[in-house]
């Protein structure tokens, strides 16, 4: 194997100012948000590829790393496979219309009070969908790709039940590691096996056996993943980096969006919980309580320990964090894939964009809007011009003056 991607779409950081990385939280079908964001339904008239430089433009050709936990593995995956042309498999605007079409299939639905009740006693006994559709899916899709492949550098977080600790699938180490370059649909497959709903993953991969659950487990939101990713090349002098010093957080540009949750929606409380046991708290029809409690503490630990870093590195303007945690209790579930939902978590999407930019105050650990940021499609639009100023950069100092 090549110690380098050759296919890479974009120069290395070396090249230019910046260190660029979106980061796409877990969260099953509410991955339409981050989908919406990235990408906007038709009936919007901006979208952040568009917003770069044109319609041929690609998430891959801009940020240096892309990472994804769960559904945004999924999304990673997508944004980054070559297709025959080695360009993109998707581009952004194609993620809403993936998830409208292969969501009702990825998670069925139940119909009639009795076929409820016989999905919750199936899901007593094992996980409550299958996962072939998202199996042959994927598999069709992504087809012989495997992590070395992608067209820009990757992080998806995985857990391995058997070791009982975190597997992070990086481009970072594929080449070093030929055991990790594995499939890139064993690797999305693997990261989307949330307990309850999906099974878990086994695979081997030049003789190593992988046993493997939803990443959101280690880190429901991936940023503080692919940022120490990154530091640890600074640490290793990588060319690509050098001379980055590997705290110099004023060099890193992170998006990460968030898939929503309902924690300010008082969906529970400490006297209903109080009462609550094994049933309760596993409840697939009460939005899986343990589950989002768990995901979602996970995912804002890492936003406090990021907006904690920034500000006190005073580079809290290239840090974007774009999350909705106002989500109405049934829009706050994996899972519930009906028509109806799916449209309404569209529509989440694109007025979270008319929200104002907010930020975690460290102080009390509430997210806050932030005086005189503009709406979150006013950020990225501005994060907009950073990534296309970065790659015309990187690219006019990558071009080598003839000789005349």
């Amino acid at each position: 194997m090549e110690e380098k991607n050759s296919k890479l779409q974009i120069q290395p950081p070396n090249k230019g100012n910046l260190i660029t990385i979106l980061s796409i939280d877990g969260g099953g079908i509410k991955g339409i948000i981050p989908g919406v964001i990235l990408g906007m339904d038709l009936r919007v008239e901006v979208h952040c590829e568009h917003e770069l430089d044109g319609e041929d433009a690609r998430l891959a050709d801009y940020f240096d790393v892309i990472a994804g936990t769960s559904t945004g593995g999924l999304v990673t995956g997508m944004l980054t496979a070559p297709n025959e042309n080695n360009r993109p498999l998707y581009a952004a605007k194609d993620l809403v219309p993936f998830y409208l079409e292969n969501c009702p299939k990825i998670f069925p639905q139940s119909k009639g009070t009795l076929a409820a009740l016989m999905g919750t006693f199936k899901a007593l006994q094992g996980p409550m969908y299958d996962g072939k559709y998202l199996h042959s899916l994927l598999e069709g899709q992504l087809g012989k790709t495997r992590l070395h492949d992608t067209l820009t550098n990757v992080v998806i977080t995985s857990f391995d039940i058997k070791k009982l600790q975190p597997t992070i699938f990086s481009s970072f180490k594929a080449p070093k590691d030929s055991a990790m370059d594995a499939l890139l649909s064993d690797i999305c497959i693997s990261t989307s096996a949330a307990p309850l709903f999906f099974p878990s993953h086994q695979f081997e991969n030049q003789g190593k056996e992988f046993n493997l659950i939803d990443g959101g487990v280690a880190a429901n939101n991936p940023a503080l993943i692919a940022i120490s990713e990154v530091t640890r090349e600074t640490f290793k002098k990588s060319p690509d980096f050098f001379p980055l010093k590997p705290m110099d957080f004023g060099r890193f540009l992170v998006i990460s969006l968030g898939t929503g949750d309902a924690k300010n929606e008082g969906q529970y409380d400490a006297k209903k919980a109080a009462k609550w046991g094994f049933l309760e708290w596993l409840s697939l029809n009460n939005s899986t309580p343990l589950l989002n409690v768990f995901y979602q503490a996970n995912a804002d630990m890492v936003d406090f320990h990021n907006c904690v870093v920034f500000q006190a590195l005073l580079s809290q303007e290239n840090y974007l964090r774009i999350q909705d945690d106002t989500l109405p209790a049934e829009l706050a579930t994996m899972h519930r894939a009906t028509e109806k939902n799916l449209e309404n978590l569209v529509k989440v999407g694109e007025e979270l964009l008319k929200k104002p930019v907010s930020r975690m105050n460290f102080e009390n650990g509430v997210v806050e809007p932030v005086e005189n940021a503009g709406t979150n499609m006013e950020a990225l639009k501005r994060f907009a011009k950073l990534l296309s100023e970065e790659r015309k950069l990187r690219r006019s100092n990558t071009i080598t003056p003839s000789n005349n």
